[in-house]
C-alpha cells in the first residue's frame, strides 16, 4: 500500500467519523469511539488467532480511548507504548487507531502545554515503532500522515471552538450594550418627560393663582401673568412633541435645550411673579451636549421648586466660567430646606448631600450632573438672611461641571 494510498484513507476515516460524531452528546460519541477502535484493532488479533499477549495488548492499545476526554495524556501514556510493542512485534493493525484518537484528542481540547509534550513523545514513539523494526521508507510517511492528519483535525475543531465561545461572547457583550442602552434611554426620557411637565405646570399653577388676585388690583400685571401661562404651555408642548419624537423613532434626534435657554427660563419666572435676575461671569466656552442640557435642566428644577416650594420673592441665577469648569448657582430668599442645613462641604458627594430628600426632580438632578462627570451640593444660602429677617435662611443650589471635553 502506498503512502499516499494510506494518507488518503485515513483523511476519509477520520474526516467521516468526525462529522458523524460531532452531533451525538460526549459520552455517546467516546463509547461510541473506544468500541470502533478497540473492535478495529483487537479484531485482526482475534481472527489471525494470535497470541493471547498481543490480544490483550491490542486492548490495552484501543479500550482506554474510553478515558481520553477525561485524561488524554494519561491515556497517551498507556495506548502509545502498547501501540510500539505491537509495531516491534509486526502485529499492528493497518491503522494506529489508538494513537490516531489520542493525538486528535489531544490537539482538540489540551491546553499548549500539554500539546507540546504530546508531540515530543508522539514522535519519540514513531520513530521507535519504525526503528526497531526496520520498516519501509515508506512506512514513515504511511505513519507521519497518520498523525498529522489527526493533530490537523483536532487543531481545527479546537479553532472553531474557540471561535463560536468568541462569538457567543461577542453578541452577549452586544446584547448587555443594547440593554443599557436602552435603559439609559428610557432614564433619559423619564427625566426630560419630570423636567419638562414639572416646570411647566408648576409654573403654570403658580400664574394661574396669582392672577386672579391681580385682575382686581393690577390688570396690566394679570394679563401679562395669563400671557406667561400661554408661553409657558407651548414651550411645554414643543419640548414634549420633541421628546416625544425618538418614541415614534423619527430620524432627527430630539433637541435639548443647553446653555443659550437659561435666560429664556429667567425671564419665564420673572412672568410667574418671581424676581428673578440672570448674571454671567467670564467668557462662555463651547461645552458638550451632555453638559449644556445638564446646567438647563439644574436651572430649571430649581427654579421650580423656588417658585412651588420656597415661598421666595427673589432669585439668583449665574454662570461662572474658568478654564475648563462651570459653575452653575441659583440661589433665592425662600425659607429653605429645613433638613438640609448643612449642605454638605464645598465638595461633598452627591450621594450625602441628598440623603434623607425626596423628590424625583432631585433625584433626576443629581444623576445627570453625575453622569456629565461634575458635583452637586444644595443648602443654606445667604442670599435671603438681613438684619431685619435672620430667620429666612435662603436656598442655594451649586453644581459644578467640566467643559474641557467640548471646547
Amino acid at each position: 500500500m502506498s503512502s499516499r494510498s494510506v494518507h488518503a484513507q485515513t483523511t476519509g476515516v477520520v474526516s467521516r467519523a468526525s462529522e458523524r460524531l460531532r452531533a451525538l452528546p460526549s459520552s455517546a460519541v467516546d463509547i461510541a469511539v473506544a468500541v470502533a477502535v478497540t473492535v478495529a484493532s483487537v479484531g485482526p488479533a482475534i481472527v489471525t488467532r494470535a497470541s493471547w499477549w498481543v490480544v490483550a495488548c491490542c486492548a490495552l492499545a484501543s479500550a482506554p480511548v474510553l478515558w481520553r476526554r477525561r485524561a488524554p495524556m494519561l491515556v497517551l501514556l498507556v495506548v502509545g507504548p502498547a501501540i510500539t510493542v505491537l509495531a516491534c512485534l509486526h502485529a499492528l493493525p493497518a491503522l494506529p487507531y489508538g494513537t490516531i484518537v489520542c493525538a486528535y484528542t489531544i490537539a482538540a481540547y489540551s491546553p499548549p502545554r500539554s500539546r507540546r509534550i504530546a508531540l515530543i513523545a508522539v514522535s519519540i514513539g514513531i520513530l521507535l515503532s519504525l526503528i526497531i523494526p526496520n520498516e519501509s521508507p515508506d512506512s514513515y510517511g504511511y505513519a507521519a500522515m497518520s498523525f498529522v492528519t489527526a493533530w490537523a483535525l483536532g487543531t481545527g475543531v479546537r479553532a472553531r471552538r474557540l471561535q463560536i465561545e468568541m462569538l457567543e461572547e461577542r453578541a452577549r457583550r452586544l446584547e448587555e450594550e443594547r440593554v443599557a442602552a436602552v435603559d439609559r434611554e428610557r432614564l433619559r426620557i423619564a427625566r426630560d418627560m419630570h423636567d419638562i411637565v414639572a416646570h411647566s405646570v408648576g409654573l403654570m399653577i403658580v400664574q394661574a393663582e396669582t392672577g386672579p388676585l391681580l385682575t382686581r388690583t393690577d390688570p396690566d400685571r394679570a394679563d401679562a401673568t395669563f400671557a406667561g401661562i400661554a408661553d409657558t404651555g407651548r414651550a411645554a408642548v414643543q419640548q414634549l412633541r420633541r421628546s416625544l419624537g425618538a418614541l415614534r423613532g423619527t430620524d432627527d434626534p430630539p433637541h435639548q435645550p443647553g446653555i443659550e435657554a437659561i435666560p429664556d427660563l429667567v425671564e419665564l419666572s420673572r412672568r410667574g411673579g418671581l424676581a428673578a435676575s440672570f448674571d454671567e461671569f467670564g467668557t462662555r466656552r463651547a461645552v458638550s451636549g451632555d453638559v449644556g442640557v445638564t446646567a438647563y435642566r439644574v436651572v430649571q428644577e430649581a427654579l421650580t421648586n423656588t417658585m412651588k416650594h420656597a415661598g421666595a420673592a427673589t432669585a439668583r441665577v449665574s454662570l461662572r466660567w474658568s478654564q475648563d469648569r462651570l459653575i452653575v448657582r441659583v440661589s433665592d430668599d425662600g425659607h429653605g430646606l429645613r433638613s438640609a442645613s448643612t449642605g454638605g462641604g464645598p465638595k461633598a458627594t452627591v450621594s450625602s448631600v441628598f440623603s434623607g430628600s425626596g423628590g424625583h426632580g432631585l433625584i433626576g438632578m443629581r444623576e445627570r450632573v453625575t453622569t456629565a462627570g461634575g458635583w452637586l451640593r444644595y443648602g443654606p444660602s445667604a442670599h435671603g438672611r438681613s438684619a431685619e429677617n435672620s430667620s429666612t435662611d435662603g436656598f442655594e443650589v451649586t453644581a459644578e461641571l467640566p467643559i474641557a471635553q467640548g471646547s
